[in-house]
């Protein structure tokens, strides 16, 4: 494995900046009812239009919604506000519940899982497209399963200590370059974030309708694998067979957009036979391998704010890397939020060393491997002795972790000095010892829980749905700020509606301009 160079860790000494990450938060749950069935209901008018609202909004189902925070200097900041959204939510949505696991249960036919809507402007009309197309290629099951996304980025003053130890100037390119590598060195190492944060080594029976899920029986209600860590991660959550074959390149900004660009308008024939506009009514956006950018099932995404009507991968291609989207978290069941500040803070000093470290070119071998070690993690994560490949050989996984929490430890000590606590550090030595003991990690607890508790995953899930609902509660929001997020859904619906009626193009207009990208085949640059 690459380690973070003395040069690297020199040029970060001592910066101030080290205590001022970027953070934000994006977490799915699902709305349910008392009776733990997936809510009916349409989106609380209370909670703002999901087209424009800041903070709230919906994923694939009319009953996913989507959490969001802004961007924060520091982990508190970030979860507190995701706990102050929380409050209002619980406020406006009747006796419902939001489910705390990441596996969804009781969900019925495909047919009763409401897609989202996000109203009648062309804008909101092409969200819903998108998701109708999601079902046709997928089934409306696989979507409900909920997770966490970790928004990172290094804050602006620190970047030209960090190309200077490489000397480099802190332009555009390199922010870029560096991100890039980045996300080459996630993929090499996220298997050890689903090993210690993943959260779904069991699940409901209700979810599996294929006898070969390859799942053993736990009790009468619940399915799992003994050592299993992230079945949300694995061959029964976002996997895609279409998408199985397809080699997206991180090597540089022009690679990553020629593979994406390639995907994004090459027609696939399954998807082909599907149609896209089947009399008056839509299907999905169109018949290529991936209708939009967020189709791809990444665990880690380079992004860029977007303009009105500007394309992801344009924002990408015209301006570089603003930031990185973690997408491989679970929700854990036993926090109110799902997340807390140990999480973000471990997450910080891991895609530190991600960045920090020397990181040589992917290739189509290498994300193969990756993929296999990732699903080995997600389904064997526990068992004692498991081993894993680097390169062309075998290592034992604990022997592999060890070294990179090793690499951890040395960035948490610059970030604690920076800030004046061990709090980083704390945070390394916490899941160093889930390596040496698995029964700390969340999926053994989720198990151990169930076997105490001598409850189906199901119940499991229902009483820590209810017992959140219970803690936000007991702290409901200050006056002042339910006054300011009252108002923040009020000005989304009114939003929402300027928005309508600005419209000047037929929807058959609006998705052939949306649909062009405006970027060289080649991705050159």
């Amino acid at each position: 494995m690459s380690v973070v160079p003395n040069a690297s860790l020199t040029a970060i000494r001592g910066r101030a900046e080290l205590g001022a990450l970027r953070r934000g938060i994006e977490k799915e749950s699902l709305r349910v009812t008392p009776a733990g069935l997936l809510a009916r209901t349409r989106h609380p008018v209370e909670l703002g239009s999901p087209l424009t609202h800041p903070h709230i909004t919906m994923d694939f189902s009319e009953a996913q919604l989507e959490l969001i925070t802004g961007v924060h200097p520091s982990a508190e900041a970030a979860l507190d506000e995701l706990a102050d959204v929380h409050r209002y939510v619980y406020a406006n949505v009747g006796d419902e519940l939001l489910w705390a696991a990441s596996m969804p249960c009781m969900m019925g036919r495909d047919d009763n899982i409401p897609i989202a809507r996000f109203g009648n402007s062309n804008a909101g009309k092409s969200k819903t497209v998108y998701r109708n197309g999601l079902s046709h290629r997928y089934g409306r099951l696989m979507q409900t399963i909920s997770g966490i996304h970790y928004n990172f980025s290094l804050p602006q003053a620190l970047w030209p200590a960090i190309a200077a130890g490489r000397g480099e100037a802190a332009d555009r390119d390199f922010v870029t370059r560096a991100y890039f590598g980045l996300i080459r060195n996630f993929r090499r190492y996220s298997w050890l974030l689903v090993y210690l944060f993943g959260a779904s080594p069991g699940l409901c029976k209700s979810f599996i309708r294929d006898a070969e899920s390859g799942l053993e029986p736990f009790d009468e209600g619940t399915l799992f694998l003994p050592h299993a860590t992230s079945l949300r991660m694995g061959r029964l959550g976002y996997q895609s067979d279409a998408q199985s074959s397809l080699h997206i390149s991180y090597n540089t900004l022009a690679e990553y957009a020629h593979t994406m660009h390639d995907a994004l308008t090459r027609p696939y024939p399954p998807y082909e036979a599907v149609g896209v506009k089947v009399g008056t009514h839509y299907r999905q956006l169109s018949n290529t391998l991936l209708q939009i950018e967020n189709e791809f099932y990444g665990t880690i995404r380079p992004k860029r704010r977007t303009h009105s009507g500007e394309r992801p991968l344009e924002a990408l291609y015209g301006r570089g890397v603003e930031y990185v989207e973690v997408r491989c978290l679970d929700l854990n069941p036993f926090l109110s939020l799902g997340i807390d500040a140990d999480v973000c803070r471990f997450l910080d000093v891991f895609l530190l060393v991600c960045l920090l470290s020397d990181s040589p070119p992917d290739s189509r071998t290498e994300s193969e491997r990756m993929v296999a070690n990732q699903l080995r993690v997600v389904e064997r994560g526990r068992e004692p002795g498991l081993t894993l490949a680097d390169g062309g050989s075998g290592v034992p996984m604990a022997t592999w972790a060890g070294q990179l929490l090793t690499e951890c430890a040395r960035v948490a000590s610059e970030i604690d000095a920076a800030t004046g606590n061990a709090a980083h550090m704390d945070s390394v030595e916490r899941q160093r010892a889930k390596i040496a003991e698995p029964d700390l990690t969340p999926s053994a607890r989720v198990l151990n829980a169930l076997r105490q508790q001598r409850v189906p995953f199901f119940r499991f899930a229902m009483n820590q749905s209810a017992a959140h609902r219970g803690y936000f509660e007991e702290r409901p929001l200050r006056p002042e700020r339910q006054k300011e997020l009252t108002a923040m859904s009020e000005e989304s619906l009114a939003a929402q509606a300027r928005i309508e009626n600005a419209d000047r193009e037929t929807f058959d207009q609006y998705l052939k301009r949306f649909l062009a990208l405006d970027i060289p085949r080649t991705g050159r640059r």
